[in-house]
């Protein structure tokens, strides 16, 4: 009888187990692209410039940026604070992280975004612990994308 009772419980937690989910919505890859990347009818020199531009302009220090690769990487400022607790004290920090990629395709030159939001937290003990999650709002992207449109345009016309 308790094997009996022992397999229905081992049953049902399967089942259980079974339906949950993560609760985030996941992307395809090529949604993330499509997500990440614009095309502009700009020639590539222009439009680097004007990602890079952006990425300063939205309060990013540019750490990296080949013309050759079209690489340019960036990072936000370091917003921390600190939590005490007995015997020990914590520090958690905050930061955006920044990539962008340029290249010609033809008669139009493509970017492609990537931010990625850097959580990380120490203990007085010296532990850190790291999280690096996407960034996967459309809004983040569409606003910088109308500003490297926008920074390309006054390059052309001046």
């Amino acid at each position: 009888m308790w094997l009996k009772n022992i397999s229905l419980v081992i049953v049902s937690l399967f089942l259980v187990t079974g339906c949950v989910t993560s609760g985030k919505p996941t992307m395809t890859p090529l949604e993330i692209q499509t997500l990440h990347s614009k095309e502009y009818e700009a020639e590539e020199a222009i439009v680097f410039r004007s990602v890079v531009s952006v990425f300063q302009d939205l309060g990013y220090t540019i750490s990296n940026a080949d013309v050759a690769s079209g690489l340019i990487s960036a990072e936000s400022s370091t917003d921390s604070s600190v939590a005490f607790q007995i015997f020990t004290g914590s520090t958690k920090t905050n930061q955006t992280r920044a990539t962008g990629v340029v290249e010609q395709i033809g008669s139009k030159t493509k970017v492609r975004l990537n931010f990625v939001s850097v959580n990380q937290t120490s203990s007085g003990w010296g532990q850190t612990n790291r999280k690096d999650e996407p960034i996967t709002d459309a809004k983040v992207y569409e606003n910088a994308f109308e500003k490297i449109g926008s920074a390309i345009f006054l390059r052309q016309n001046s």
